[in-house]
């Protein structure tokens, strides 16, 4: 596989089920991929229209013209030709079926869409990634291949991927991963009882624990659907199914069909844990033979179809009885907005970490004032912390702090922060470590479910407007 699919793969988020897709209406008499486009006429969060050629097709020195307006912004026919082919180039190269043109350039453009809204998003959040954090990144990308930067550079730019061009994906899936981690991860709640309840249900099951490998396809229904609209997308489904049962390859269906990103990769979703899946499609899962497909599972999403590529046991996890540092800390943090730079925040957090240098106030006191987190009303408290339980940038910091020494002001994702170590202890971390991975376990679930449905949002509330070819 060429180097430029394989890294452009390693920076993505994780597969999830039906993160982004398509809310395209379909005739219900067949799973046509697409419908006409619009004639000099706004259509607002409609199906996803089929220019009348192919962009990929048309010549390199052929006038640009507007696709697709979406809000205030423009998605051109170069552009949309430009991804065709580095699409098809990593499809290539990584033996995946290459759905017809019609149809790849459908899924195409509603990506591009999807990537576009959410974009405008992360602006108006004041969301974004510097030169610096993505100097970081791809370093660090670099360096898991194995490879130095300027070896790196030219493999890529010898396989026909412009390094420009990879910088700048990179700096959009961090800024997106960025923005899906201020609407969403960061407003996941997980309870006690939810924690105990999962624990239970895994000691029972420990003794047939397996992981499955998956593939899915998605038939989407836009938000606010009227009856006769998931009616439609419910037949499109209902003929997806019925030409799989007939002998149709799932792969090369679910890149024609699936409105879900992983559509171009024949609706791989990979190797999981069933405990991971959303409940509705672990319940269909556990009780399939490899090869076997679903019947169509309604969710709040869509129609889905999933099929069990592979059962595999899982391998057993090792017991956790070391000692393990833990780190009791507190925090201020300041959001960036788009009435907060980040230089700004940065500039006040100088200013409290000088008063608190000057005893001038009590560390508590100023973050119940000025955190912009939940933690403000516990004074900054975020409790005992283990290894990984904060982000990297956050911990490493944290962890060169002494017992009662404030940090300078550090960035991360969330903005921007001052730490404070009140103290530290080593334990045996085994019960308490569990119940951290059960967490992350039931967030890393919700996260999925939460996810899929701020993206609907989000593409269903932009304003999207196909223009015909002149």
């Amino acid at each position: 596989m060429k180097l430029a699919a394989v890294l452009l793969c390693s920076v993505a988020t994780g597969h999830s089920l039906a993160q982004v897709r398509n809310p395209g209406a379909a005739p219900a008499t067949a799973p046509a991929p697409a419908v006409a486009p619009a004639t000099k006429a706004a259509v607002v969060a409609p199906p996803v229209a089929t220019p009348a050629a192919t962009p990929a097709a048309a010549p390199a020195n052929v006038i640009d013209s507007i696709a697709v307006v979406v809000n205030d912004d423009v998605i051109t026919r170069n552009e949309i030709a430009a991804r065709i082919r580095s699409v098809e180039g990593r499809m290539k190269a990584s033996n995946a079926p290459i759905p017809d043109s019609a149809d790849l350039l459908r899924q195409v453009t509603e990506a591009m869409i999807v990537e576009r809204a959410q974009q405008q998003l992360a602006k108006e959040m004041g969301v974004k990634t510097d030169d610096q954090q993505l100097d970081r990144a791809i370093l660090r990308i670099a360096e898991q291949q194995k490879l130095t930067l300027p070896q790196m550079r030219a493999q890529m730019e010898k396989e026909g991927m412009p390094f420009a061009t990879f910088r700048e994906e990179i700096r959009n899936e961090i800024t997106m991963q960025r923005l899906r981690e201020h609407e969403v991860d960061a407003k996941i709640q997980i309870s006690d009882a939810e924690v105990d309840t999962y624990l239970t249900a895994e000691q029972a099951a420990a003794a047939d624990r397996f992981e499955v490998n998956i593939s899915q396809i998605l038939v989407r229904i836009p938000e606010n659907a009227t009856p006769e609209q998931a009616a439609a997308r419910k037949a499109r489904a209902d003929e997806v199914a019925r030409q799989l049962r007939t002998g149709a390859d799932f792969a090369k269906m679910a890149a024609t069909y699936s409105d879900a990103p992983d559509a171009l990769k024949g609706g791989e979703v990979g190797w999981r844990d069933p405990n991971r899946l959303p409940p509705l499609f672990a319940e269909q899962i556990v009780k399939m033979a490899p090869g076997q497909i679903t019947p169509v599972i309604r969710s709040a999403t869509g129609f889905h179809l999933l099929k069990l590529v592979d059962k595999r046991a899982a391998a057993a996890a090792a017991p956790d009885v070391a000692a393990q540092q833990q780190t009791h800390a507190r925090h201020i943090v300041i959001k960036v907005t788009p009435t907060m730079t980040a230089a700004e925040a940065k500039h006040k957090l100088a200013d409290l970490k000088e008063r608190l240098d000057n005893k001038a106030a009590k560390f508590e006191d100023l973050a119940r004032t000025m955190s912009t987190d939940a933690s403000a009303s516990k004074g900054g408290d975020l409790g005992w912390l283990y290894p990984g339980d904060s982000l990297p940038e956050f911990e490493t910091v944290m962890n060169a702090l002494k017992p009662g020494e404030v940090s300078a002001p550090v960035e991360t994702p969330f903005g921007w922060h001052l730490i404070e170590v009140l103290e530290r202890k080593s334990d045996d971390a085994t019960k308490e470590r569990q119940r951290s991975a059960a967490r992350n376990v039931i967030r890393e679930r919700k996260m999925q479910e939460a996810a899929e449905d701020w993206a609907r949002q989000v593409r269903d509330r932009a304003y999207v407007e196909f223009r015909e070819e002149k």
